[in-house]
């Protein structure tokens, strides 16, 4: 699917209040302009790793987010989801789950990987509660892993292997099921593939 770079901007997600804080973590900062965000396109789907992917929200029919599969080594079955960025209309939400699961399925399931992998700076309390949330284990500490935005960056290995996705895709699959929402879009129960 094609999305214009100026409508990546409307809903906030990638600019306006709580974009900075939204953008803390990641590598990149958040485009002041419609040309930034169109210069950013272009050059992330210019190369395949990172694979970038808009995360759609259903209910507008915007890109609310984006994530990338990337650190793709076909030699030994490994793969990362990375530069994740949900935005407000999805952030904590089923259709955050449901981008997740997809990708974990693609990794599994259509290429046939081992390792699916969730890295993340040490000091992002709610990217490792996600990781744990979705199922990944933490792995350890990578210490003074990189420098990025002028910083320092101890790496939080986290990982999901081929051999836990069955048990993590019927949870997934039991979750993600329109029974398990009020009419609200609540869940009646939570995710439970710690």
């Amino acid at each position: 699917m094609i999305i214009s770079a100026p409508n990546l901007l409307i809903d906030g997600t990638f600019s306006g209040p709580g974009a900075v804080t939204r953008f803390a973590f990641l590598p990149d900062l958040p485009p002041p302009a419609p040309t930034d965000m169109a210069a950013w396109v272009a050059k992330a789907t210019a190369g395949n790793d990172p694979l970038f992917s808009a995360v759609i929200d259903k209910a507008s029919g915007r890109a609310a987010g984006r994530q990338a599969l990337m650190r793709v080594t076909p030699e030994h079955g490994v793969i990362e989801i990375g530069n994740i960025l949900w935005g407000p209309a999805i952030a904590r939400s089923r259709a955050a789950t449901e981008a997740l699961y997809l990708a974990a399925r693609h990794v599994f399931e259509d290429l046939g990987y081992r390792r699916f992998e969730w890295k993340c700076n040490g000091r992002n309390e709610p990217s490792k509660a996600a990781a744990r949330r979705f199922g990944f284990s933490y792995e350890g500490l990578f210490r003074q892993h990189m420098w990025i935005k002028g910083e320092n960056r101890d790496t939080a290995w986290f990982s999901m292997l081929d051999s836990e996705w069955p048990g993590f895709r019927r949870e997934y699959d039991r979750w993600l099921d329109p029974s398990n929402f009020d009419a609200a879009g609540g869940q009646k129960s939570k995710l439970q593939v710690l």
